[in-house]
């Protein structure tokens, strides 16, 4: 089941991590993984983002467990993931953001 998912949400993106074990790239967990757009599909037709990235840009993103997936949203709304949150270390940097993936990290599905 993981490896269908793992392998669907890639498809759908385009993607492929040939080699990648199914840990989500913030917790290290081995769960089943979602696809996190590191600039929210939801400001993408905002103009400021359409000047200043790429579409291949803006559809760059992260594989996270469900867990941290549901507690980047729910921290932080779209505009400060896409404007100050865009990349995997910017992330890990937020306090709160740290603060949950540790707790994820410590979790047992």
């Amino acid at each position: 089941m993981h490896s269908f998912l793992y392998f669907e949400s890639h498809r759908k993106m385009g993607m492929r991590r040939p080699g990648k074990a199914l840990e989500c790239d913030l917790c290290g967990c081995a769960r089943p993984l979602t696809f996190h757009h590191l600039i929210p599909r939801k400001v993408h037709r905002r103009a400021a983002f359409k000047k200043n990235y790429s579409k291949e840009q803006l559809n760059h993103g992260l594989h996270v467990c469900v867990l941290c997936h549901r507690g980047i949203h729910r921290l932080h709304d779209e505009m400060t993931l896409g404007k100050r949150l865009n990349t995997r270390e910017t992330l890990l940097q937020d306090e709160a953001v740290a603060r949950h993936v540790y707790w994820s990290s410590k979790q047992k599905l």
